[in-house]
């Protein structure tokens, strides 16, 4: 099987112009080891977040966030949508999160001052489960509280049409960090190509993450990918798209929120009408009514220009699928 090794997993954008490290068939599997969103600085409760202190913070945006590829894939055109299946996703002895000054939400707080005034890094211990592996492993938050390890990919996608977008806080129709708890193993994730072999990317898995990712990083962990890759020919689509075994979700990164939620929901709409054969009509009404319609917010961190993600969520059974 083909393999990006971690070692050369160290991309900071998603750039049409890199050299591919791997070509693959459609529906050939293959492997990206991934480091963590840190390329391994956090390994201990004393590795704090000071900028000064982390390798590539001189640089603006800082070199964080690394990624691996391209990956070329046979056949791809400009046009065509990528189909990618999420085969398996086992993650290290640990994973990390890191707060301290000027760092989310509460990085200038008064009333919790040590959120703002100190820096803290909380290292998650993750012990393997029945199998031996983490793939059914547990996270050991404290003493007290430990909850299972649940993988997904944090940055996915492939090299935008024209621009270069940086992996820390590039976003938009052709993936980015969009920090989707969704892109899981056994979801098919669907992103529009812009280039010849389309040149996919990924990396900055997590073992877990609550909704928002309020502080601005989750469970960050070092992984080892397996992914297969298929193609639509010629199939416009508006942003990501994930497949679910039991719902579809229409993804979209905007601000404010609510843009995202929106057009999240009217992009749903369309898929549920373009390929669901239902009414305008019934769309409108089932998405306001179905009480097993969902609004999922994957990403609103107050930090840099990262957009607020959204995801809006309707079960295979209200598709007649």
């Amino acid at each position: 099987m083909q393999r990006i090794t971690r070692e050369q997993a160290r991309k900071f954008a998603f750039d049409w112009r890199d050299e591919p490290l791997l070509c693959v068939q459609p529906g050939e599997s293959f492997e990206i080891e991934t480091w963590d969103a840190s390329s391994g600085f956090f390994k201990t409760p004393s590795d704090k977040a000071i900028p000064a202190n982390r390798p590539g913070f001189d640089s603006h945006p800082p070199l964080a966030n690394p990624i691996g590829g391209p990956v070329y894939i046979e056949g791809a055109e400009r046009g065509d949508v990528l189909l990618i299946d999420i085969e398996d996703i086992e993650v290290g002895d640990y994973s990390w999160v890191a707060i301290g000054p000027k760092r989310g939400p509460l990085g200038e707080s008064t009333r919790w001052p040590e959120l703002s005034g100190e820096y803290t890094t909380k290292i998650i211990q993750h012990t393997p489960g029945p199998s031996g592996t983490m793939r059914d492993g547990t996270m050991q938050f404290n003493d007290k509280i430990t909850w299972p390890i649940t993988p997904f990919i944090g940055t996915i996608g492939v090299a935008p049409d024209r621009e270069v977008a940086t992996s820390i806080d590039g976003q938009g129709m052709w993936g980015g960090n969009l920090d989707i708890r969704d892109v899981a193993v056994g979801n098919r994730i669907h992103l529009p190509v812009f280039h010849e072999g389309a040149l996919f990317y990924l990396g900055d898995v997590h073992a877990s993450q609550g909704d928002t990712e309020y502080t601005g990083t989750a469970a960050e962990t070092c992984a080892t990918v397996r992914v297969q890759l298929e193609l639509v020919k010629q199939k416009r689509l508006p942003f990501m798209r994930i497949e679910k075994p039991d719902s579809i979700i229409s993804i979209h990164a905007s601000r404010p929120l609510e843009l995202a939620v929106d057009t999240a929901t009217q992009n749903l709409m369309a898929w549920m009408i373009d390929e669901y054969g239902m009414s305008p009509t019934d769309a409108y009404c089932l998405v306001s009514t179905c009480p097993d319609f969902r609004i999922n917010v994957y990403q609103m961190v107050n930090m840099g220009k990262l957009s607020f993600v959204a995801g809006a969520e309707l079960p295979r059974k209200h598709l007649g699928a």
